[in-house]
């Protein structure tokens, strides 16, 4: 779009059709001349007359560079995220936020970072509800972009486990450096969160154990199957022994934050007095490594979580039961954590 000729005050006014409450307007410079478009305004009201006029409350954006997008909103946030190494762009002002989509380098000074941590996440308050079409997340570009793949968008009015139990409205599911989610439902929420779920580093290994009782190897405790039922086939089990034992091997060490044990529903209480212990020592079977955790009890049929906040580095995640003989039994263990850089 382009004005007849060079003239004071040129403008371009585009008609609704009704009035509308506007939160964003995206401008894209042309690749020549682009210093032209340098101090222009955009004005947003239901007079013609008002338009050509200066408004109190109009938006100003930094330059435009040469083919950039610039995305002016309209509505202050206010952005929050867990511990302060995953990167959401996000910056937001009074009275308006321009948010050019370059700079996306680490070292630029606008990427938001979380700590390495079991499920990070990142989220803006609105301040009030609205009814959202789109939301627009930048990726890192200098590296690490493949972190994001996996990170789910939620938007709801909760902040119950800090907005994770809002809806989910979008997945990001490759590495791109840009990613546009557009909503044809009706989606509304006063918070938007990203967070990137945890991801079960038990199915990336391999399971070995002290005895197999049956045909039940180690390797069905992390077939995915979290079937307590015996008769179901998805269940480990050793002979009766002394200090039986399961172990699972990672493919490389990582910090491990939680696992998750699902006992049998038959016979629960033999897993009572189990140790769990993760390291990278295998000498005496992985049993030598820092304590993780004691099963105390598992309910028939239950799943339980045992978690070390600050994680434990280690490749090997150890389950046995300590000086007494015993039959252990794991219908499913589930490893969550982050690798190491």
């Amino acid at each position: 779009m382009h004005s007849h000729k060079k003239q004071h005050q040129p403008l371009v006014a585009m008609d609704l059709r009704r009035t509308h409450k506007v939160f964003t307007v995206k401008v894209t410079n042309r690749d020549e001349d682009p210093e032209r478009l340098n101090g222009a305004e955009i004005r947003i009201g239901d007079s013609l007359e008002t338009l050509a006029t200066t408004t109190p409350g109009c938006i100003q954006g930094a330059p435009i560079q040469t083919q950039q997008r610039a995305t002016l909103v309209t509505k202050r946030g206010v952005a929050r995220k867990s511990d302060p190494v995953k990167p959401f762009r996000a910056r937001l002002d009074l009275p308006a936020a321009l948010l050019m989509e370059t700079g996306n380098k680490f070292h630029s000074g606008s990427c938001s970072h979380t700590d390495a941590e079991s499920n990070p996440w990142w989220r803006v308050d609105l301040l009030e509800p609205y009814i959202v079409t789109s939301v627009i997340i930048s990726n890192r570009a200098d590296c690490c972009s493949e972190r994001l793949v996996g990170a789910q968008v939620h938007i709801g009015n909760s902040l119950d486990n800090n907005g994770a139990t809002n809806p989910v409205v979008g997945t990001i599911t490759t590495a791109g450096a840009l990613h546009t989610m557009t909503f044809t439902d009706r989606v509304e929420g006063r918070y938007v969160t990203v967070r990137i779920p945890d991801e079960n580093l038990a199915i990336q290994g391999k399971a070995a154990q002290s005895s197999v009782y049956g045909s039940a190897d180690a390797d069905r405790a992390i077939d995915g199957n979290p079937s307590p039922r015996w008769g179901d086939g998805s269940c480990s089990h050793t002979s009766n022994e002394l200090n039986p034992w399961w172990r699972l091997a990672l493919p490389k060490t990582h910090k491990v934050f939680s696992v998750k044990i699902t006992n049998r529903n038959e016979f629960h209480k033999r897993i009572n007095g189990a140790e769990i212990s993760i390291g990278d020592s295998f000498v005496n079977n992985g049993a030598d490594n820092p304590r993780f955790g004691v099963i105390t009890s598992i309910p028939a049929g239950q799943t339980a979580e045992f978690k070390v906040p600050d994680g434990m580095d280690g490749r090997y995640v150890y389950i046995g039961i300590p000086g007494r003989k015993e039959y252990l039994t794991l219908c499913e263990v589930e490893v969550f954590g982050s690798a190491l850089d």
